[in-house]
């Protein structure tokens, strides 16, 4: 993919990487942007990655597990997750939008991005 430097998100296919969560990604050389939109009901299952991520929380609310703690996320809260840590996500009471930025890019995120 060749992102440009400026990003028009409503450009940029999302693909769904499980059911109720879709994503968009662009990336560059180093850095990897990733708006996640997730439905009501849907999850992020606890996984983990040699990436490290860092993330706001821009629409709605979630429960955001890191490690061993989980944590209630509202609208401009922020987090970080360090490389091969366990997370998860999951929407309470509607849908929810975060922005991540993960560090190296994740090359399985942007082959399917290329793919769209």
């Amino acid at each position: 993919m060749n992102t440009p430097n400026f990003i028009d998100w409503d450009k940029i296919l999302s693909y769904e990487m499980a059911p109720g969560v879709r994503i968009r990604t662009p990336y560059g050389q180093n850095i990897m942007l990733s708006m996640l939109e997730m439905d009501e009901g849907a999850e992020v299952p606890i996984h983990q990655h040699p990436h490290e991520q860092a993330g706001i929380l821009l629409e709605g609310k979630m429960n955001l597990a890191i490690g061993s703690e989980t944590r209630v996320v509202e609208p401009g809260m922020s987090y970080i997750i360090p490389p091969d840590t366990p997370h998860g996500a999951s929407p309470i009471g509607g849908s929810i939008r975060t922005l991540d930025i993960f560090s190296p890019i994740r090359q399985d995120y942007a082959d399917k991005q290329d793919q769209t």
